[in-house]
C-alpha cells in the first residue's frame, strides 16, 4: 500500500517534535519511539478523517496510548531499584550541566500524575493555549488551569529537591 504524499510529508515535517512531545510524556526515549510509531500507524490508517487537523489527531492518539501505557504499568509488580550505581569518573563536558537539568526535567515530568503531566507538556512544551489543551484533553479551561498550577508547583518541589540533592552530592560526595 503506498501512502499518500500529504501523510508522508506530514511525517516529515512533524516527526520531530512529536517523538519530544512522546518522550516527555514516557520518559523513555524507546517507549517514546514506540508510542509515536504507534500513533503514526493509526493516523496513517485514518488519514482521511485525520488530514484536516493531522497534529491534532496524532497528539490525541499519543496522550490515549501514554494514558494507556501508564494504567499498564501502574498493574505490574513493580521492579526493585538497584541500591547504589558506581559514579563515571572523568572530566564534566561543557554541556553536561545541561543535559542534566534536562535529564531532571524530565525524570520530574515522570513523577508527576499522568493528567497533570500530559497538561505540562501541552501548555509548556507544545505552546498550546489554555482553551486548546482543554479540547485536546477533553476537559473544561478550569481544570487545565488547575492541573498547570499543581503540576507547575509539584514540578517546582521536585526539582528543587533534586538541586539540593545535587548539591548535597557534590559537598558531601
Amino acid at each position: 500500500m503506498r501512502e499518500d504524499p500529504a501523510f508522508e510529508a506530514f511525517v516529515e515535517r512533524c516527526s520531530t517534535p512529536l517523538l519530544r512531545t512522546a518522550y516527555l510524556l514516557t520518559g523513555d526515549r524507546g517507549h517514546a519511539e514506540d508510542l509515536l510509531q504507534v500513533a503514526l500507524l493509526r493516523t496513517a490508517r485514518r488519514w482521511r478523517t485525520a488530514r484536516e487537523a493531522p497534529e491534532i489527531y496524532v497528539r490525541k492518539v499519543l496522550l490515549n496510548l501514554s494514558r494507556d501505557r501508564i494504567r499498564r504499568l501502574m498493574r505490574r509488580p513493580r521492579e526493585k531499584p538497584l541500591d547504589s550505581v558506581p559514579d563515571t569518573v572523568g572530566t564534566i563536558g561543557p554541556h553536561d550541566h545541561q543535559v542534566a537539568e534536562r535529564r531532571a526535567v524530565v525524570e520530574a515530568l515522570a513523577r508527576l500524575p499522568i493528567r497533570q503531566r500530559q497538561v505540562i507538556v501541552l501548555r509548556y512544551f507544545e505552546d498550546l493555549t489554555v482553551e486548546q489543551t482543554a479540547d485536546l484533553l477533553k476537559m473544561s479551561s478550569g481544570t487545565v488551569k488547575s492541573y498547570t498550577s499543581r503540576g507547575l508547583g509539584r514540578l517546582r518541589e521536585l526539582l528543587t529537591d533534586n538541586d539540593n540533592n545535587r548539591i548535597a552530592r557534590t559537598h558531601h560526595g
